[in-house]
């Protein structure tokens, strides 16, 4: 069993820019769960189909699983509920650690955040002088919630 542990946060500034190149990222959830949520999503040229735990939790149980692009694509056109997520993954060395970036389009435009896996929930980490906030723990900012509730609708447009 796949376990994925993670931490997200707000950026606070640009200075994490021109050290990356981004990757173009559409994704839509085919359930939201709990207990699970089921993502189909495409990226660089390839489709994923992803199921991992629907929980506010910094691990989560994750398994992938690679599908022929054009399944995907029928899936993000017909099968997906809410809005689909449209951002620019931008992966960033720092620390040692890769750190992505996801600059979000569309029904999220505006929003910027940063993730780390880690290896263990307790792992310590360099935390970049471009990282804000810690939003782990804040339902609003996971990537199911975000289909659900754009970020754009958000009161006021802003966290």
């Amino acid at each position: 069993m796949g376990t994925e542990i993670e931490r997200k946060f707000l950026v606070a500034n640009d200075a994490w820019r021109g050290a990356s190149t981004g990757q173009r990222c559409v994704q839509g959830y085919l359930a939201f769960g709990p207990p699970v949520a089921v993502r189909v999503r495409i990226m660089a040229g390839v489709a994923t189909l992803n199921v991992k735990t629907a929980t506010v939790s910094i691990a989560r149980h994750e398994f992938e699983y690679e599908i022929p692009v054009e399944d995907a694509e029928a899936l993000l056109r017909t099968s997906c509920a809410g809005a689909a997520i449209e951002k620019t993954r931008h992966c960033v060395e720092y620390g040692g650690k890769t750190w992505e970036v996801d600059v979000f389009e569309g029904a999220n435009a505006g929003l910027v955040v940063a993730e780390i896996e880690l290896d263990t929930e307790d792992e310590p980490f360099a935390r970049p002088p471009w990282v804000g906030a810690e939003v782990s723990g804040d339902p609003r900012y996971l990537n199911t919630s975000l289909c659900q509730h754009p970020f754009t609708r958000w009161p006021g447009g802003q966290p």
